[in-house]
């Protein structure tokens, strides 16, 4: 399995949920925090990130915000709002009742899509894409294969429910973040320096795949360079100037997240947990963790679990 693959697996991506937002008027919403889908229905309307710049959308477009920035989405003849209805409370579940903002003759009707990951996992990836994602034209049929059927599946399951909507909902998200991802990758400059960059780069792909695929094992700069075909020394500068890290400093990264994630869980005690991610003691374990985390394992398992248990009074 590639690199890629490998993390689209580990962001677990799940708890898809809609809303159609009808805009009247001069009408604003904001949202932040999780990975969102906009479908444009009918537009235009403006998309604006602080610090990322505005875009406007219209009929059929398609905004991807992958790492959950901040975005405000207006009428496009509005002036700058003073205040914004957060849509964040709006969503339970999937709704078919559309949230009406603004007051006026309808102007525009947006669906909305946000779903849950694991962002920590995720990080190598998100931290790789743009704030925000375009994909023109969505609805109006030119756009590739892929988009076409999936919005096709998410129009029926939207209007009709049906057993086993969640798991599709879900399903269907996850393939539009796969491909996306996949899209994006391919118009990479080559001169681009990230972790995606890495998982496309011949040289460095194989090695990523196999930190990726067995975190454990105790891998040298040389066994790594190996996989690359390419020297000890040579390998190293690539890897670092690719992705800003050394091999092992991301080895060591990437087993600090599969940690965090067993210790969000209560199936693993920290002596196994530090025995899968490679670490042969307990007490290596918990000083490597600290320096990252800024707690000890056993405090951040603590502080995790009691925010699910609260979660889940909700």
């Amino acid at each position: 399995m590639d690199a890629l693959s490998h993390i689209l697996d580990d962001i677990h991506l799940s708890g898809a949920e809609y809303i159609y937002v009808a805009g009247k008027g001069e009408w604003s919403v904001a949202l932040k925090g999780q990975t969102t889908f906009h479908i444009v229905l009918k537009g235009p309307a403006r998309l604006s990130l602080p610090g990322h710049g505005d875009h406007v959308l219209e009929t059929g477009d398609i905004a991807f915000i992958p790492a959950g920035h901040e975005h405000h989405l207006t009428h496009l003849q509005s002036a700058p709002p003073t205040a914004y209805h957060w849509l964040a409370p709006e969503f339970r579940g999937h709704r078919n009742d559309p949230v009406v903002v603004g007051e006026g003759l309808d102007t525009n009707l947006i669906l909305s899509v946000r779903c849950l990951l694991d962002s920590d996992m995720g990080k190598p990836l998100l931290t790789s894409l743009p704030a925000c994602m375009l994909i023109r034209q969505g609805l109006d049929g030119s756009g590739p294969e892929w988009l076409k059927l999936g919005l096709s599946f998410l129009s029926l399951e939207a209007e009709i429910f049906r057993a086993g909507r969640d798991t599709l909902i879900n399903r269907l998200i996850g393939m539009f973040l796969i491909e996306c991802v996949r899209d994006y990758v391919e118009q990479i400059p080559d001169a681009a320096n990230n972790w995606l960059s890495a998982v496309r780069d011949p040289y460095l792909s194989q090695s990523l795949s196999a930190i990726h695929a067995d975190p454990a094992r105790s891998w040298s700069v040389a066994e790594l360079a190996e996989l690359a075909c390419l020297s000890r020394s040579a390998f190293h500068e690539r890897f670092s100037d690719t992705i800003g890290m050394a091999p092992l400093t991301y080895l060591t990264e990437h087993r600090l997240r599969l940690a965090a994630r067993h210790l969000s869980q209560r199936d693993l005690s920290i002596n196994k947990i530090a025995e899968r991610v490679g670490y042969g003691s307990e007490t290596a374990f918990s000083q490597a963790f600290r320096r990252k985390y800024e707690m000890t394992p056993s405090q951040f398992r603590k502080n995790k679990l009691g925010a699910t248990e609260i979660d889940n009074k909700r």
